[in-house]
């Protein structure tokens, strides 16, 4: 009797697990996540976030669609929004083994540009990143990466 309960709990869970899922339906914990960016400090502390520590919710969101990066070197090269995207996108949980700084620049009513400076072991990277206002929301219009 004991085993026959245990068999009929053991369903209900299944059952009841089963419609939890399905009540989130398809793709639902892929959809994108809503990040406040209603300002340029919320913006560009979730952009560090984004870049240093990992964080994935919200990338889609994070960047304007005119988005570029460029990386100053001697093999100079730049980047689209699609592959910016998807890079951070591969790096979800992965901080980074390095100091970061962060200064303001300048900042106005529609615009701010920001340095994040990361110090690791043997090299620093410094990354200029511009933000816009759209609308009500901040987004990352562009990043210039430079090493030393």
């Amino acid at each position: 009797m004991k085993a026959l309960v245990k068999t009929f709990a053991a369903a209900a869970l299944i059952g009841v697990s089963t419609f939890a899922m399905a009540a989130e339906g398809p793709g639902s914990k892929s959809a994108k996540a809503n990040v406040n960016l209603s300002t340029a400090d919320f913006a560009f502390e979730h952009y560090v976030a984004v870049t240093t520590e990992g964080e994935s919710a919200g990338v889609e969101q994070l960047f304007a669609e005119d988005f570029s990066q460029k990386i100053q070197t001697s093999n100079a090269q730049s980047h689209s929004r699609e592959a910016v995207v998807k890079s951070l996108k591969k790096q979800k949980g992965e901080k980074l083994n390095c100091t970061v700084t962060t200064d303001i620049i300048e900042e106005s009513v529609d615009y701010m540009i920001a340095k994040v400076t990361l110090k690791f072991e043997n090299f620093t990277k410094t990354d200029l990143v511009t933000l816009v206002r759209e609308g009500n929301s901040w987004k990352v219009s562009s990043s210039v990466n430079s090493y030393k």
